[in-house]
């Protein structure tokens, strides 16, 4: 499955870098499949590892925050693995052309 996770902490003024970065560094340290996007993080793995990970990212964002507001896109489709890459590969074929990652 794909998730696509936002977390948004409130509370720590109009930067969030801080706690943005710490968030991605859990992600990172994981080892499951990411990618990191201007507007969020799409993760890559199966049910339970997924929405672990999505939990310890929301701790860690509230154990210094006192209120933090999480979003999370799910596309889970039986069979199909490496779905970031796959989902791109499709469309650049339906394009005929790669397109600016």
């Amino acid at each position: 499955m794909l998730a696509e996770l936002s977390i948004v902490p409130m509370g720590s003024g109009s930067s969030a870098g801080k706690e943005i970065s710490d968030v991605l560094d859990i992600i990172d340290r994981s080892g499951l499949p990411y990618k990191l996007t201007p507007m969020g993080t799409i993760i890559e793995g199966d049910w339970d590892a997924v929405m672990a990970l999505v939990k310890k990212c929301h701790q860690a964002v509230m154990s210094r925050q006192d209120r933090a507001i999480t979003t999370i896109h799910i596309d889970d489709r039986k069979g199909h693995t490496d779905m970031m890459a796959r989902k791109v590969a499709s469309i650049e074929k339906r394009l005929g052309r790669a397109v600016r990652k």
